[in-house]
């Protein structure tokens, strides 16, 4: 679905599951993120699974290390035809400056994702680690740090999408995990996101991509989930006035 706002999170144990799920849902979403679950197990070829039939590939492995190991790991997404890469915004400015520079040397089209606070964090987890306990001012922060490097795309919950559109203005591409189906946003015992809403609602703050995992995953039909789903997005695009 060319229009679909959905990047729909790949995350299968294996490789044969993961290119049902892509045959599947390929005409029902917008793009398919590659995390590193499949990543690891199954390696370069679970993007090929992704770019052979044609659709984006998002590769969602938040990378966080020296400046010099991920500019060369940028090099080898560009080379696996990734449309975006997620490497972490606290990695510091410069291993966010050398992905940037290192994806746009690479003449591809692939853009760097800054990801901000995940969304499986809340305050007391940024207490423990130290940070001050303002989720919201500690994604901003971060998201301006990666800005200030050359980041345009970030990665943060439905919850900091008015104050990180506030802060970085529309140039900004905001990517919401942590969507999920509607009168499904309560924290379940096996649910890890602790900051999550509704596509329509994510949409509405004004997300640009909403990433889904489970609600399509582990449907009936995650085809018609994924629909159901998409035509949610759109209708709050619409009244968001972007339709």
């Amino acid at each position: 679905m060319a229009d679909s706002r959905i990047v729909f999170a790949l995350d299968a144990p294996s490789l044969n599951e993961a290119s049902r799920l892509v045959l599947a849902l390929r005409d029902a979403v917008g793009m398919f993120k590659v995390g590193v679950e499949l990543f690891v197990a199954a390696g370069p070829r679970a993007a090929e699974v992704v770019t052979e039939t044609g659709r984006p590939l998002f590769l969602d492995l938040k990378l966080h290390d020296i400046p010099e190991t991920v500019d060369r790991a940028v090099a080898r997404a560009a080379a696996l035809g990734a449309r975006m890469l997620t490497v972490h915004a606290s990695g510091g400015p410069a291993m966010l400056r050398r992905a940037v520079e290192r994806a746009h040397k690479e003449k591809t089209g692939l853009e760097i994702v800054g990801v901000t606070v995940l969304t499986s964090l809340d305050a007391s987890d940024l207490a423990a680690l130290g940070a001050r306990p303002d989720v919201a001012a500690h994604v901003e922060r971060l998201a301006q740090l990666a800005w200030d490097e050359g980041v345009r795309a970030f990665v943060c919950s439905p919850h900091e999408l008015v104050r990180l559109r506030g802060a970085l203005g529309p140039g900004a591409t905001l990517i919401t995990p942590g969507v999920r189906a509607p009168g499904m946003t309560g924290q379940s015992p096996a649910d890890d996101q602790k900051r999550s809403m509704s596509a329509g609602q994510a949409i509405a703050l004004g997300a640009d991509w909403i990433v889904v995992g489970r609600p399509i995953r582990d449907a009936v039909n995650p085809r018609e989930a994924a629909q159901a789903i998409a035509h949610e997005a759109r209708e709050a695009l619409t009244a968001r006035g972007g339709g």
